[in-house]
């Protein structure tokens, strides 16, 4: 009787242990299960970071070539245009060479003051276009008409330049727009300070320095 007490204890000792493991188990598989689900998150969400900052890279990368792009077709244009004028001058200094004089206005700053690093047309420069305008449409032939800016040494180089390039500019369009004389038919040369044709050293020098040229050829 007592032995099989004691065999009955060993076998219910036993069956707890099998059970006690089996929760054991259980326990342990579904942390491994929760810590392996945190990991599968984890990794989850650095790959969406990555393909949000792929994304990113591509739209700045999109941006900038298209930046680039804008860049390089004004550049090109830029170009074209240079090499459009400069071939406009070559056309224009052949014309010159071969053809004849007939009308010379100079718009000095003697006679006709433009406003200080103005280029708008003063009403006596105006006036004198206008005359020589009439005297081109009544000759009835042909001609080509040559616009030279020049200015005295007062400032840079570079600004002279530019302030004489845009005066005679402004004559070319009056030409055209008021004298009806076609744009073709019509050159601008920018000489800035490096044709005086008095000494610099004078105020009535410099004035006549400043000073924009029309010249019509046959």
């Amino acid at each position: 009787m007592k032995s099989r007490s004691i065999a009955l204890l060993a076998v219910v000792v036993a069956l707890t242990l099998v059970a006690s493991t089996g929760c054991i188990t259980k326990k342990l598989y579904r942390a491994d299960l929760e810590e392996n689900n945190q990991k599968v998150t984890t990794l989850e969400s650095g790959i969406e970071e990555n393909e949000r900052r792929v994304a990113d890279l591509k739209t700045e990368t999109d941006t900038r070539l298209a930046e680039l792009s804008g860049k390089t077709e004004k550049a090109v244009a830029i170009g074209s245009n240079a090499m459009t004028a400069a071939e406009e001058a070559k056309v224009a200094a052949a014309k010159a060479a071969d053809g004849k004089l007939i009308w010379s206005e100079t718009l000095s700053d003697d006679r006709v003051k433009f406003s200080f690093d103005q280029t708008e047309i003063p009403d006596a420069a105006a006036s004198l276009l206008d005359d020589l305008a009439g005297k081109i449409k009544a000759y009835g032939k042909a001609v080509y008409v040559e616009i030279e800016g020049h200015t005295d040494n007062i400032g840079s180089d570079d600004y002279n330049m530019e302030l004489s390039g845009k005066r005679a500019e402004a004559v070319r369009r009056y030409m055209n727009e008021k004298g009806g004389i076609p744009l073709h038919a019509i050159s601008v040369i920018a000489f800035g300070e490096s044709n005086p044709v008095a000494d610099n050293g004078s105020s009535d020098g410099r004035s006549a320095n400043r000073r924009v040229v029309v010249r019509v050829l046959e």
